[in-house]
């Protein structure tokens, strides 16, 4: 089993790293053309291999907050939850939007090798409310999920994309007439909602052959009383605080934070970096997400959590840090509640939770 995940993490790796063929026909980062050599891959390889692992997991259950359709129908406007890595399930002007929906249990091309969650989604497929957009920053396998997006497609309205992806995601089954993409800069209203595809500094595919041909993007939610920024996966670079100039101020910033290495610094920021792009952007106040869910890079599972509460403080940065399936109120937020510290408190035992790969299979034996 450790021979299998070291190889499928060497794939990953090598997909991640390693430019094929020319730049013709793909997109590119508008400060920096990222690319890496093969030393570069193996460097990393190697780092993973032998750096000694503290913590790369929890010992025990996280405090996960459960959900139920009864619970988030009564949700009052403009709230939001996170429910995993980059997964945001946000009410706004009574609109449901969920960002980069991950339910599966691994970031991975199969569900035998690959990352794997360290907890229970709070929330299951199912039991999800009728999403109104689904939000997609890019085709990383941590970030947009085969599984997911077809376990959800009839329940959702409209999937907003970077350009390109949306095709995956049609050649998934999801309706064309569901899927909007957009270039950087480019924006479409949903039931009131303001979306616009802005820049971040990363790269994309899913495969040995595809790096770049899909667009990778943050994105701006304009609604009526709330501004919120996603900034997908990102290294940090000038376009935040363009973004902050013509968009910001912003209410909330859902802010990557986590699975962050020297090694990789410019796709992927470091927490420094992060508190640095809230600000830049405007915000008032920071969720940190990217973090808590999968082992995506050498540094302790808490980590993330731990350094931008520190340098937030610091900083002067009002940050949130709710637990899996919290609540958040956007006027009345909570605020550095280190759940990452306490034992579990969740309120149904792990077992109860339906896996994702269960739900596939009971909607296709149903239709």
């Amino acid at each position: 089993m450790k021979f299998a995940m070291f190889a499928l993490l060497g794939l990953l790796v090598a997909i991640a790293f390693i430019t094929l063929g020319s730049n013709k026909n793909r997109f590119q980062n508008s400060e920096i053309a990222y690319s890496s050599s093969l030393g570069d891959t193996l460097r990393i390889l190697h780092a993973f291999i032998t750096t000694p692992r503290l913590d790369p997991t929890p010992t025990q259950p996280l405090p996960i907050q459960s959900m139920n359709e009864q619970a988030l129908f009564s949700t009052k406007r403009d709230s939001l939850y996170r429910i995993g890595h980059s997964s945001v399930l946000l009410n706004l002007d009574d609109n449901w939007i969920l960002t980069d929906p991950v339910l599966s249990e691994r970031a991975s091309p199969v569900q035998w090798a690959g990352p794997k969650r360290f907890h229970p989604s709070p929330i299951n497929a199912s039991n999800l409310p009728p999403i109104d957009i689904v939000i997609i920053s890019h085709d990383h396998y941590d970030h947009l999920d085969k599984n997911t997006i077809q376990a959800i497609a009839k329940k959702v309205g409209t999937f907003v994309t970077p350009l390109k992806v949306g095709d995956l995601l049609v050649s998934w089954g999801v309706a064309p007439e569901k899927v909007v993409q957009l270039d950087w800069w480019q924006s479409t209203f949903v039931n009131g909602i303001e979306l616009v595809a802005t820049p971040s500094q990363h790269f994309s595919g899913r495969g040995l052959l595809d790096r770049n041909q899909t667009l990778w993007s943050s994105w701006v939610i304009l609604g009526k009383q709330h501004r919120v920024f996603f900034s997908g996966d990102s290294g940090y670079f000038s376009g935040f605080e363009s973004i902050g100039k013509r968009y910001g101020p912003f209410d909330i910033t859902l802010i990557e934070s986590g699975a962050y290495n020297s090694l990789w610094q410019d796709i992927h920021m470091m927490p420094d970096e992060s508190v640095q792009a809230h600000i830049d952007l405007r915000g008032k106040y920071m969720i940190p997400i990217h973090n808590g869910t999968f082992d995506l890079s050498m540094h302790p599972w808490y980590e993330p959590l731990e350094r931008i509460t520190d340098i937030s403080s610091q900083r002067g940065v009002q940050l949130i840090t709710p637990a899996f399936g919290q609540l958040v109120e956007l006027e009345s937020p909570p605020f550095e509640q280190q759940w990452w510290k306490t034992e579990s408190i969740a309120s149904e035992p792990i077992s109860q939770f339906e896996p994702i790969i269960d739900n596939i299979v009971k909607e296709k034996s149903n239709g």
